[in-house]
């Protein structure tokens, strides 16, 4: 994809990544309640790995969150319009190399369950399910892992 960059994120982005969190399509219907309320604060931005794409213009087209400790890819999301992009693809690739860097051997992934065959095709290897976690979560998530 060109003309775009990853960038990491600041505390005074915090709310347009809870905007696109928001407005994701992947998350209507029955998933929506995982995201209702969600939102990201500048603490959580400040604190972990949020690092952005962003297009020649600045708009956001996705981000993701890597925590360090316990190693996790916490959050990672498209814009609806820039999906089959390539956009999720630079920023698993991203984030995989800042894993290296900080050394870290793997990365967890509790996956949205439409979003598991994504995570697998660049490498990411199933390891089980986390159950129901209700009232927001009323359905099993595959968990993954990328071996760093």
């Amino acid at each position: 994809m060109q003309s775009t960059r990853i960038e990491r994120a600041g505390a005074r982005d915090a709310d347009r990544l809870t905007a696109l969190v928001q407005s994701s399509g992947a998350y209507r219907g029955r998933y929506y309640s995982i995201i209702d309320g969600y939102r990201l604060a500048p603490e959580y931005v400040e604190h972990h790995q949020v690092f952005m794409s962003l297009d020649a213009a600045g708009d956001l087209l996705g981000f993701y969150a890597l925590v360090l400790d316990p190693p996790e890819l916490d959050l990672a999301f498209v814009a609806d319009h820039a999906q089959g992009m390539g956009v999720g693809r630079r920023l698993v690739e991203h984030m995989i190399a800042r894993a290296r860097a900080f050394g870290l051997r793997e990365v967890r992934v509790v996956s949205h369950p439409p979003a598991e065959q994504f995570y697998r095709r660049l490498g990411a290897e199933p390891v089980g399910t986390v159950p129901p976690s209700p009232p927001e979560i009323g359905w099993e998530r595959p968990e993954l892992r990328f071996t760093i």
